[in-house]
């Protein structure tokens, strides 16, 4: 997969003004602040790049307010870097193609893998599998 660089002033007129805070300014939108994501088959794409990043059967309610995932559709679509912003220390998701925040990663998830991906879903856009 390309790696896809474009100037902050490019990021800033194709994001809406909270996805660009969120991916490129490494923020976190309030918890429940973004609308359900749909139950139906399908993955989701990093908004930035539309890499695909996550399966709908990855998906589980974690009752923290972000759309949460067990696994990425692979694990290269993904990168992870230190965030110890806070006062903690924590692990940063980001996509591998255009290096867009998406979110952390915590050691409290299901089975199989028992990882949680708490995902911004303004970092997110989800397409139904095609019927």
């Amino acid at each position: 997969m390309d790696k896809i660089e474009k100037t902050d002033a490019e990021w800033r007129a194709q994001l809406s003004d909270l996805a660009y805070k969120v991916t490129r300014r490494h923020g976190t939108e309030r918890a429940g602040s973004h609308d359900a994501f749909p139950k139906d088959a399908g993955r989701y794409h990093c908004i930035c790049c539309d890499a695909p990043l996550f399966d709908q059967a990855a998906k589980f309610e974690s009752g923290t307010g972000w759309p949460s995932f067990f696994a990425p559709l692979d694990p290269e679509v993904v990168g992870e870097a230190v965030d110890r912003s806070f006062f903690m220390k924590r692990t940063e998701v980001h996509c591998a193609r255009c290096d867009a925040h998406l979110g952390h990663v915590f050691p409290d998830g299901p089975p199989p893998t028992g990882l949680r991906y708490c995902m911004n879903g303004v970092a997110l856009r989800f397409e139904p599998e095609a019927t």
